[in-house]
Order: C-alpha cells, then sequence, then structure tokens
C-alpha cells in the first residue's frame, strides 16, 4: 500500500504536532480525518497512547501504515490518571520530535476537528505577524442533535489547550507545557509567552469542533471546584476571579458551576495553599488580569 507523506506550507513553513490519547475510539478517527484531510499537513505527528485498553492503537496504527507522517507511540507504565498525566504524555511526544527542522509545533486534543484550510489558514496568520508565538482557532462544543455553538467563554486573547500552535522560538522560550496539580498548562503556557513579548491570539474565523459530550452533573461540580483551586493555584488575582465569575451568571448550569468554582477558588485561598507558579509569573499575570477588571468597570476611561 503506498504511504502518504505530510505535506508542506510554502507560505508558512514546517509544523509537527503531539497529541494525548486515552481510550478515545470514539472519537480519534475525527481528528485523524481532519489532518490528512488538511490542504497544510503536519510533516510529523506523533500521537502518544497513553495505556489506552480500547482500540484507540489500532485505529491509529490503521492510518499509520498508509500516512508516513503519523506516528504512534505507546505509554505502557502504571501511573495516576490526573492533569499531570496528560502533559507527560504530550510531552513524550514533543521528545520524539527533537531533532527535526519545523518553524512550528503544537498540541491537537484527540477529540476535535477542524476544516481543510484550518493550518494553511493558520499558518498564514502567522506568517503577517512575526510576533505571533503562539495561535489557533475558537472552539465550537458539540450540543443536542449534532449542532456546534461557539464555546460561551472564547476569547481572542486565550487559545484552548486543545489547539495550541506555536512557533517553534516561543515554545523553548516558555519551555511549555507545565505540570500543574490541578491543569490549566493551556494558561501558564500563553501567560508565560506573553511575558517573553510574544503575541498570543485565538481566531474567531477558524472554527475547531470539539466532540466530546458534555459530562455528568457530578462531574460538571467536581469539576468546577477544580477549576477554581486550578485559577488560584495559577496566581489569579481574586478581584479578577470574582469579576470573571459573575460575567459568567447568564443562566444555568453556570450559576451552580460559578458559585462552586469560587468555593475552589477561595477555599485554597484561606488555606493559604501553595501555589504552582513563581512570583514573577503571578506578578504579571495579576497586572494583566488587574488591567482587565479596570477596562470591565471603567470602560470609557482615558
Amino acid at each position: 500500500m503506498m504511504r502518504d507523506s505530510g505535506g508542506r506550507s510554502e507560505k508558512g513553513g514546517q509544523f509537527v504536532l503531539a497529541t494525548a490519547a486515552y481510550n478515545e475510539e470514539k472519537h480519534i478517527g475525527n481528528v485523524i480525518k481532519s489532518v490528512v484531510a488538511q490542504t497544510h499537513r503536519p510533516l510529523r505527528w506523533v500521537i502518544v497512547s497513553d495505556g489506552s485498553i480500547d482500540r484507540t492503537d489500532e485505529i491509529v496504527k490503521e492510518y499509520a501504515r498508509q500516512y508516513d507522517f503519523i506516528r504512534l507511540h505507546r505509554i505502557t507504565e502504571d501511573h495516576p490518571r490526573n492533569f499531570a498525566a496528560q502533559v507527560d504524555a504530550i510531552n513524550a511526544g514533543v521528545a520524539l520530535l527533537k531533532g527535526m527542522e519545523y518553524e512550528f509545533i503544537g498540541n491537537l486534543d484527540a477529540d476535535v476537528s477542524m476544516n481543510p484550510d484550518y493550518f494553511g489558514q493558520l499558518l498564514e496568520r502567522f506568517r503577517q505577524d512575526p510576533q505571533l508565538g503562539l495561535g489557533g482557532g475558537f472552539i465550537y462544543e458539540r450540543c443536542e442533535g449534532g449542532r456546534f455553538l461557539n464555546r460561551r467563554m472564547n476569547s481572542v486573547r486565550s487559545v484552548a489547550h486543545a489547539v495550541q500552535l506555536f512557533r517553534r522560538e516561543c515554545f523553548e522560550s516558555v519551555r511549555a507545557y507545565a505540570r500543574l496539580p490541578y491543569g490549566g498548562p493551556d494558561v501558564h503556557a500563553e501567560t508565560a509567552a506573553r511575558m517573553k513579548g510574544w503575541h498570543v491570539v485565538a481566531f474567531p474565523d477558524l472554527p475547531v469542533f470539539h466532540h466530546r459530550p458534555t459530562g455528568s452533573a457530578g462531574g460538571f461540580i467536581g469539576g468546577s471546584f477544580r477549576e477554581g483551586r486550578m485559577d488560584y493555584s495559577l496566581g489569579f488575582d481574586p478581584l479578577f476571579e470574582i469579576v470573571k465569575s459573575l460575567r459568567r451568571l447568564r443562566g444555568r448550569p453556570y450559576i451552580l458551576g460559578t458559585a462552586v468554582r469560587l468555593a475552589g477558588f477561595f477555599s485554597a485561598y484561606l488555606h493559604g495553599e501553595q501555589r504552582a507558579v513563581s512570583a514573577d509569573f503571578i506578578a504579571f499575570l495579576r497586572r494583566e488580569q488587574r488591567g482587565r477588571v479596570k477596562s470591565a468597570l471603567w470602560p470609557l476611561e482615558g
């Protein structure tokens, strides 16, 4: 059988991808079909199966037999299933890309898909802005009936972890991705990139479709509490956390989720838990956040 190689962008340069996958047989086919259909394919794509026990490996191997740029790497060691594990899997894929000549490197979740011109257009944005260090599209969530709707929390200033693409120099300067106890490697990476002077932009006209259904109510509440602790561990400013939460109070289940997230944040705050980032990182992040609060509360000033 003829094997198909990855493509090269004449405008944007070569790029590589890493994907962490654990028991993704329901979704991994969507993202692989999406990538092989791209007008600009990656030079190499390492899919890390983190101890999957379903058909994930089999599906990836079948596509790897057809496309030279796809590689399967399997992690077999026993370890806790937590947010650090996902980062470890991504970093294992990144390590396998060392020594290759590329200009951009990205993380791609195993449960998304994109239009065929997604990477071509994204690479063009990098070409247009030499200071663009981290870019990606807007996430659209799959809802009942199969429709995809714009994620409520999408922002042009924040690139979702699922589709973060870095200029190589930016990625190496911020040393992404960090192992964090409650998650948030995407927030850490984009903040570190801005600290280094890079631009971070999410583009609303580049949709990325998220196929995984919303979790159960128990998972939603537990996840919201964990997100509050995540914000605290990253050094979020308390006033920013409150203002951000109040702006989300526009209906169920966000009222409950917001209350639980705030509870997680202030529980960690009152107990004085140790944060997972440096003092310099916290100072920079809080300056950004206080500026955003000021703009939100006094939009006409100055």
